[in-house]
């Protein structure tokens, strides 16, 4: 996400430090950079000017430290500007009874799943979530939301088959409810496409009969111009709440982010990363603009990171790293808890420096699917082969290939970064030089570096 952003930013950032003093002639070429960048970044054309507009008057005004380089004043306006475009502090969620939560939006913005990853985080917390399906027009999606609710074991209630008014089929729900002991009902509705006025009216019948505590619009995140629109056209029919940006994790661009939060007034309460049901996180103004000017958000890494790692298995693997026992078990242990942690992009993105690094890595070296295959070519070894990595020579090799369905140059290709890394393990000074280099990343990193192939190394099989 913002990485197309990020990196015309970093350009336009560079040539701003080096310069001795802040001048009108320096801030207007700047500012020239960064209004191409936020329009390519499909950022709405008012929301980019106004912007623009508040850092050149601080700019211009601003009184300069002698212990600061201009550059960075200039990026630290930069960074508060945007704090308060993306809405300053975060908002959380009114839940207090009746606590019904409303979700609308266009179709393919991930209601649906969106409801349940949101009824998992309440019950995270300690809440008593309850979903109710009210899509009446996409059988397909109240099936998706009982079997989602089914995962993240949370009642589900589905309307009777025939149903085809949506304020009864809330009224039954609301019956049902009583009789659930929930704290927080979650109302999953039909995607509305923006000009469908039938819809559209519905959907203002239903949130006039639940008189919901919060509307929250879901938006694909690579809405692009259009967001502007469809924010306005939802907030205008039932008065929108907060919104939720969905799909942050295959969207380059972002501008959806910049511009809804502008063109409604209303926070921006949640983004969805990853299409897993825990991956939904709250939405913090302050550390998405760090991310989107590469200065990271290590605070929410470590939350990600204490929230699904093992801490124990964790510490287990260290020490058997250092003491230069790790094996294709650890591996595997470390693939898993890897998973775990959503889309290997997002998470690059919340180290500080990460977009440089990931221009640097060869290209798919963060494909999720290129850790499935390692983990294949892993689970068809034997345990004894994945204590003693040694051992597997052609024979095995071609069996471990074809139990997996990978190719034999893959398995070979593992094999050979499997054993680079460990020798590299024995050496203190090379594992030291390899996490410096790779924003501490590690051997996965590295593995998947080698794996991609580098400059004169040979191209991944993957």
């Amino acid at each position: 996400m913002f990485s197309s952003l990020s990196e015309s930013l970093d350009k336009t950032f560079r040539n701003l430090r080096g310069v001795g003093k802040i001048s009108e002639k320096n801030i207007s070429n700047a500012l020239r950079e960064v209004r191409m960048a936020l329009l390519e970044a499909d950022v709405e054309y008012g929301v980019a000017k106004g912007f623009l507009d508040k850092v050149k008057d601080k700019a211009q005004g601003q009184h300069v430290l002698k212990s600061i380089k201009p550059g960075e004043q200039i990026v630290k306006i930069f960074h508060d500007e945007l704090v308060e475009l993306l809405g300053g502090d975060q908002e959380p969620l009114d839940l207090n009874p009746p606590a019904r939560i409303l979700l609308c939006g266009l179709n393919g913005a991930g209601k649906t799943t969106t409801a349940a990853k949101l009824a998992l985080r309440l019950k995270k917390d300690g809440r008593r979530p309850l979903l109710i399906a009210c899509d009446l027009y996409r059988p397909a999606a109240i099936d998706q939301l009982a079997k989602l609710a089914e995962q993240i074991d949370v009642p589900c209630y589905k309307p009777e088959p025939d149903e085809k008014n949506v304020v009864k089929a809330a009224k039954a729900a609301l019956k049902w409810a009583d009789k659930q002991n929930g704290s927080v009902l979650i109302f999953d509705t039909a995607g509305r496409q923006e000009l469908d006025k039938a819809l559209v009216n519905e959907l203002k019948d239903l949130h006039k009969f639940l008189n919901p505590k919060e509307t929250l619009l879901v938006a694909d995140a690579a809405t692009g111009q259009q967001a502007v629109s469809v924010a306005k056209t939802f907030d205008k029919a039932v008065g929108i709440t907060g919104i939720v940006l969905t799909k942050l994790d295959g969207d380059a661009r972002g501008g959806a982010a910049l511009s809804m939060r502008t063109a409604t007034g209303k926070p921006i309460k949640f983004i969805g990363e990853g299409e897993k049901v825990e991956n939904l996180s709250i939405f913090h103004p302050d550390r998405m603009a760090g991310r989107i000017l590469d200065m990271g958000d290590t605070v929410s890494m470590v939350e990600q990171v204490a929230e699904h790692i093992d801490e124990e298995k964790a510490m287990k693997s260290a020490k058997r790293m250092e003491k230069g026992r790790f094996d294709f078990n650890d591996f595997l242990e470390q693939m898993k808890m890897l998973q775990n942690l959503g889309p290997l992009e997002g998470l690059l993105g919340m180290m500080p420096g990460g977009a440089k690094l990931k221009k640097s890595l060869p290209g798919g070296a963060l494909d999720p699917k290129r850790i499935k295959h390692m983990e294949a070519i892993v689970l068809s070894m034997t345990l004894k082969e994945r204590k003693r990595p040694e051992l597997i020579k052609g024979t095995r090799r071609r069996r471990i290939a074809n139990g997996s369905g990978r190719k034999l140059i893959e398995v070979n290709q593992l094999l050979k970064q499997f054993g680079m890394m460990r020798k590299m393990m024995k050496s203190k000074g090379k594992m030291k030089g390899m996490m410096k280099q790779l924003g501490g990343m590690g051997e996965m990193g590295d593995l998947m570096g080698g794996l991609g192939g580098g400059k004169g190394g040979p191209k991944s099989p993957f």
